[in-house]
């Protein structure tokens, strides 16, 4: 079986949010566009409808009425500290990022709110850096959850593509694999590939790959909009950078396995040029899911600053590795070690408080939109539901009433490594000794008093400074962190209005790439490092620039 559908302005490849808000702007300019998924319906949104929904802002009225002051410079000295561009092909993304700021800081926030999407009143304070007020980090609280979560941002562009399907502007393809982009004449013309068997998987689930027929699409404007590779560990360690040391044996997913990375492949062999494979965005803080949806299926911890954090062998993480500031440096850190996994130690006191889990399916008040279910879960006793599953089912958790039976636990856990039980104790003890008075030389329990002194910190995200071996406060918890696959921060150089670049550095005719697939915009608007919040945003821009200039220039 063969299908022919030569008719669109636009070929969008992926259904993902990138592909999804490009495709809103064609629509909203009356043009016809079809996108092509290889995933069934059920997966209609991507990696999106998985994730927090954290948004990087820049001088919000959230922000303001927290007691936050930022603004632009200070965003910018933030990320350009973070970046750290160092490669001539560093250029766009540079440039990229400097459109993207004056977004944050300007209409983004208006466009959004305009659309539907409203935001919780606490602003999270991510990757706090730790260093010099130039080098990584955020200054500030900047990080934005979405009421609603990631189905929460979704929502107005999915209604917005689901409305051109109705109005006939728009084919949805499901089951449609790209195997090509058609080249003739030096252009990008089309897409063709493989029609697959009906799948009824999950949402995220694998699926089958029976090819039932055969497709090719054609239009002025090719989109690709495909993701990154965080699916893919082979492509993971092949791309793995020298400076993070060598990959690890064994990674947990934070992605469905579907973010393979093919079409990266696929675009190059159309003339795009791919740039800063080998710098990516990977957690620390990854925890097997007891209720797994895909292979190797991990959640990460979103801490607060007090637990303490120690590397498989049992030596504490030094300064400024503390829980939430530095995720590729503490990367770079425990890959020094040699080892795959590492600890951290806490009780119930700072579980309750400090612990959140990543992902819209565990936050289900949140993407609920559920005031009395948020009363609950935030403010009321004990951790949030979904923490206290983990604490209870989950096979990283360690759970003791005294601290003899918690360092035997974690040896049991251990993957046959030595570790240093009395080292721990001695480094707890120490720190406890330390929470007597109101100052202190520990700059972690530092960190977690100045913490306290932002207002959303206080409320709902850091614990009161205790004693972790004060028996009050228990049971105590050890948790094992693993390695978790996530963001691709580059892939395909694209110029300001997404347009796919050559290895000439001229645009590619009829390519454009948004969202991951285009490194969140000219093939590495982060550079290095990423400030949170800026995934999705990079998404929302990259898909809202190209869709516009390719409705201009249709």
């Amino acid at each position: 079986m063969s299908e022919n559908q030569d008719h669109a302005d636009a070929v969008v490849v992926g259904a993902g949010l990138a592909g999804l808000v490009a495709t809103a702007e064609l629509v909203a300019a009356g043009r016809r566009v079809t996108v092509l998924e290889q995933e069934p319906e059920t997966s209609f949104g991507g990696q999106a409808w998985w994730s927090f929904g954290g948004l990087f802002l820049v001088d919000s009225p959230e922000q303001r009425r927290m007691g936050v002051r930022d603004g632009l410079e200070l965003a910018r000295q933030d990320w350009f500290g973070s970046a750290e561009w160092d490669r001539d092909e560093d250029a766009w993304g540079r440039s990229w990022a400097e459109a993207y700021l004056a977004f944050a800081s300007g209409e983004k926030r208006a466009w959004l709110h305009g659309l539907g999407v409203r935001f919780f009143p606490v602003v999270g304070w991510a990757e706090r850096g730790g260093y010099t007020a130039s080098a990584h980090g955020n200054s500030v609280p900047r990080f934005h959850i979405t009421w609603g979560t990631g189905p929460g941002i979704l929502e107005p562009f999915v209604a917005a593509v689901r409305d051109g399907v109705a109005r006939g502007l728009v084919q949805l393809r499901f089951r449609h694999r790209v195997d090509e982009l058609i080249v003739e004449g030096g252009a990008v013309v089309g897409a063709r590939g493989a029609v697959l068997a009906d799948d009824a998987a999950e949402r995220g689930a694998p699926s089958n790959r029976e090819v039932v027929g055969d497709f090719e699409a054609r239009g002025q404007a090719i989109v690709v909009a495909s993701g990154g590779i965080g699916g893919n560990h082979d492509l993971v360690r092949a791309a793995w950078p020298a400076w993070l040391g060598t990959p690890p044996t064994r990674m947990l997913s934070g992605v469905p396995a579907h973010v393979d990375g093919r079409m990266l492949g696929i675009s190059a062999t159309a003339g795009a040029r791919l740039v800063n494979g080998d710098r990516m965005w990977h957690y620390v803080e990854g925890i097997e899911n007891f209720a797994p949806v895909w292979e190797r299926h991990g959640i990460r911890i979103l801490p607060g600053p007090s637990s303490m954090w120690f590397d498989a062998e049992g030596r504490r993480l030094p300064v400024p590795l503390f829980p939430g500031f530095d995720t590729l440096g503490t990367l770079q850190y425990l890959r020094e070690t040699g080892h795959d996994h590492s600890w951290f130690v806490l009780d119930q006191a700072i579980i309750e408080k400090e612990f959140a889990l990543s992902g819209s399916e565990q936050n289900p008040d949140l993407t609920g939109r559920s005031v009395r279910e948020l009363l609950r879960q935030r403010l009321g006793n004990g951790a949030t539901d979904a923490v206290e599953a983990f604490k209870v089912q989950g096979p990283d958790f360690v759970v003791a009433s005294h601290l003899d039976e918690l360092l035997a636990g974690m040896r049991e856990r251990n993957d046959g490594i030595e570790l240093d039980t009395a080292g721990i104790a001695y480094e707890l003890a120490a720190r406890d000794r330390e929470i007597r008075n109101p100052f202190s030389k520990d700059l972690q329990v530092s960190a977690l008093r100045g913490a306290r002194r932002y207002l959303g910190d206080k409320l709902i995200r850091v614990a009161w400074p205790h004693r972790i071996l004060d028996p009050r406060r228990g049971p105590l918890i050890a948790v094992k962190l693993h390695v978790l696959t996530r963001k691709s921060l580059g892939g395909i150089q694209t110029d300001l209005s997404g347009r796919a670049l050559g290895a000439d550095g001229a645009p590619v005719p009829g390519l454009y790439a948004v969202g991951e697939a285009a490194g969140f915009g000219g093939g590495g608007i982060h550079g290095y490092r990423a400030l949170e919040g800026t995934f999705l945003g990079g998404c929302l821009f990259t898909g809202r620039t190209a869709g516009r200039a390719i409705a201009a220039a249709l």
